[in-house]
Parts: C-alpha cells; structure tokens; sequence
C-alpha cells in the first residue's frame, strides 16, 4: 500500500483532505450570532432582529438595521485593512486610533469654509480667514500626508533601529493623540466646506470601504507585496536569506497603514461635519480585533482581508444586537473583549494543531 495512504503509527491520511478555510469559520460565527440574536428578540422583547416586522412594509429584512450596521463598521473598517497587513507582517500599531484623531484636526483646520449651510459667518477660522475655502484636494493631501508620514516615522523606526513595534506605535499614539488637542487646545473645527462635507455623506464611507478592502485583497494575495508581507511574517530571517528587502517592505507596511488611517480620519470627520480632538479614540484596539477575529494571526503569517471584513461585520452586529436587545453599551465593550480572548484562543489551538501535524 502507498505512504501517502498512511500516515504515522499506520494511521489513515488523506491527502485530498483539507482543513476548513479560516474565513468559513468566522462566517460561520457570524451567522450564529445573528440566529442568537434573532432567537433572543423573538423570546424576550417579541420582536426580530434581522426581519421586518412593521406593517405595511414590503421588504423582507430589516434595510434600516443592515445599513447602520455596515455603516458602523466601515471607518474602523478602513484602518483594520491597515492593520491586518501589519499584523501578517509580524508587527503591530497601535497608533492607527491616534492618527486618526490627529490627521482629522489637520485636515479639518484646512477645509473650513467662509460660511456654513445655514448662512452662518466664520468669524473665528481656525488658521485665519486667508486660509479659508481651499482647493478640496489640499486638505485631502495634507491630511493624508500627515498619515503617511506618521506611517514612514513608525516604519523607520521599526525596521532601521529594531524598536519593538509596540513600544514605537505606542509612542506614535501618544504623540498623534498630543497634535489633536494641540492643533485647536481641544476645540472642535466646525465649517467645514462642502465638497468636503461630501465625502462623508450617505453609504460613501460604506462604498470607500467596500473599494479598499478590494483592493487591498488584490494586493496581499496576487502581487509580490503581498506575498512578502507573508513571507516575514512567517520567518523574517528566511525572508531575508531569500533576497526579500525586509526593512524597505517593513516601512511601506506601515505606511500604508498610516494612510489609510488619515483616509478613515477624513471620511470620519466628513460625516460628521466637525473635526474634533477626540476622535479614533481606542479605534485601534477595534481594529485589531476586527483583524484578529477575522482569523489573522498575532503571530504573524496568516490573516486575510475577507475575514477581517468578516470580522469587522461580527462586529457591527454584536453593537447593533445589544441596542436592539436594549442593553447597556458597557455590555458591548464586555462582549468585544470576550470575543477577542477567545480568538486568541482559536488562532494558538489551530497554530499547536497545525504544529503537531508537520
């Protein structure tokens, strides 16, 4: 009989036999979670979560809920594409919240408008009335460059100086958070141009998301960017005895996720017509999650956009249940943390699994 019909000790291998992809699990999950909640409404308030239950309503579903959902998820969203290539890098950010919050107050200082939509002066403009009514592509490239660059500083000083990722981020958080309170001393930005107002509006935030996460999926799964991304976050040493230029790939990693988090920190404040200090607070902790529930690995290596998204949209719907199931929001933070402790969990079982099989 043939090896490849055996395996050790004579136990039986099939070799056509092949784990469950990641990204089924977490659908799984997500789908289990939306039964729990459906079956939790119908039992203790009488009313579904997921169905429309409202007469003289045509749709099957409920259209309002599903939008807000997405719409929830879809700015943190942004930045966890960021961090899900840092962490399959090896690496980690926990500046994404921080430079959110500091490109939204650059970006927004620039984009003031001489009068708002209800006819109201400026008379107080944050940089002074010659700085009113821009171009709109200069307070996009300001602000996207204050993410870039804050994405190259964290990449330098990770790759030319081996600075754990932690402690650098952690630093560029508390510096990012500093330049959003300083910027105005705390005080929110308000006349904001219209074009600008824009972006922001209605499903774009949802449609943007929807474009990076294309993307972005595109790039770490058919372009040698992606494929090195993977390749140092299984083994950074082998990754360079290969030819792979660690160091310059490490910078452009966070980079990009500097930029997308400056992108996140422009549809935020544009939806919400106001730039304000405050903003992207803990959004990198969620972002992590979404990507670590998502079936990307702490350990580098392995992760994928599909399941972030999965991830973000586990997300979405455990905010959205506890507000249906008229629940106190500290029971959400609660759930969130349980939740991501037992992906951990998941994702260092599957590693020891896949350990003990090689």
């Amino acid at each position: 009989m043939s090896s490849s019909s055996h395996g050790i000790g004579g136990l039986k291998y099939d070799p056509k036999k092949r784990e469950r992809p990641p990204e089924l699990n977490v659908f799984i999950a997500l789908v289990a979670i939306v039964a729990l909640f459906e079956i939790l409404g119908r039992l203790i308030i009488g009313d579904s979560f997921l169905f429309n239950t409202r007469e003289r309503v045509d749709t099957l579903f409920n259209e309002q809920r599903l939008k807000i959902i997405i719409l929830q998820v879809s700015i943190i969203g942004i930045i966890a594409l960021g961090v899900t290539q840092v962490i399959i890098s090896g690496g980690i950010d926990l500046s994404s919240g921080s430079i959110v919050g500091g490109a939204a107050m650059i970006t927004t200082a620039f984009a003031q408008s001489a009068m708002n939509e209800y006819g109201m002066e400026n008379v107080k403009p944050i940089l002074g009335a010659e700085w009113l009514d821009l171009p709109i592509v200069v307070p996009l490239a300001i602000g996207l460059g204050v993410g870039l660059l804050a994405g190259i500083v964290n990449g330098l000083l990770i790759a030319k100086f081996n600075i754990p990722p932690f402690i650098v981020t952690l630093g560029m958080m508390l510096f990012m958070r500093g330049i959003a309170t300083f910027v105005t001393k705390g005080r929110p930005i308000s006349f904001l141009q219209e074009d600008y107002t824009a972006i922001g509006a209605g499903m774009n935030p949802v449609f943007i998301f929807i474009g990076l996460a294309i993307l972005m999926h595109f790039l770490l799964k058919y372009t040698r960017y992606g494929k090195h991304t993977y390749a140092i976050g299984s083994n950074e040493q082998a990754a360079r005895m290969s030819g792979i230029k660690v160091d310059r790939l490490k910078v452009l990693i966070y980079s990009i996720a500097g930029l997308l988090s400056a992108l996140a920190a422009i549809v935020m404040s544009s939806k919400a017509l106001t730039g304000q200090a405050g903003m992207g607070l803990m959004y990198e902790l969620d972002a992590i999650a979404m990507a670590v529930i998502g079936g990307t690995s702490l350990a580098g290596g392995r992760g994928s956009i599909l399941g972030t998204c999965l991830g973000a949209l586990i997300f979405g719907v455990i905010i959205s249940g506890f507000t249906f199931m008229r629940l106190d929001a500290f029971y959400q933070e609660m759930a969130k943390g349980i939740i991501i402790v037992a992906a951990v969990i998941l994702d260092q079982w599957r590693a020891q699994k896949q350990a003990a099989k090689a």
